[in-house]
């Protein structure tokens, strides 16, 4: 999802979670379930984005870094850790991904006009990687292009877990 492609949207429903210091916002509409933390299995070979795979109901999903995509420092982790479950369209089809939250906070609306593209000059957000970002309570919220993060972690190799 790019920015042009929610302008013409008046509002976006957003689930609200922690990575380390940043907020960042997940669309509503691509969360399938919050789960809490799930033994992780490590795959051989697999890189820090995607390092390995949890059991979502008998089905086995990958477990997606983005700390490590959007180059977010890794500051531990607390009793509100979680998985989000989630439903992206790479390559024309419904994948089934989760990726890890310190902390998941809220569902709320923003306006898109409220929604500004990431300044050419940001340093450490990957771009490519983000929609856009808008000012939230606590600072900046920044918006994962979460199709583009995965599409781009699934041509890797040893990452095509997807």
């Amino acid at each position: 999802m790019r920015l042009h492609d929610i302008r013409p949207q008046k509002t976006l429903t957003v689930v609200t979670m922690t990575l380390g210091v940043q907020t960042l916002a997940i669309p509503a509409h691509l969360l399938r379930e919050i789960l809490d933390p799930l033994p992780v299995t490590r795959v051989p070979g697999a890189g820090p984005h995607v390092p390995g795979v949890v059991n979502v109901r008998g089905s086995v999903v990958p477990l997606a870094d983005l700390k490590h995509a959007l180059s977010i420092p890794d500051e531990g982790h607390d009793d509100r850790r979680r998985i989000l479950v989630l439903e992206v369209v790479l390559g024309g089809e419904v994948a089934v991904v989760a990726i890890s939250a310190d902390a998941v906070h809220e569902v709320t609306t923003i306006e898109t006009q409220a929604i500004e593209p990431v300044p050419v000059s940001a340093q450490g957000w990957p771009p490519d990687y983000l929609t856009g970002l808008y000012r939230g309570a606590q600072g900046f919220v920044l918006i994962p292009a979460l199709e583009t993060i995965f599409s781009n972690l699934a041509n890797r190799p040893m990452a095509n877990l997807l």
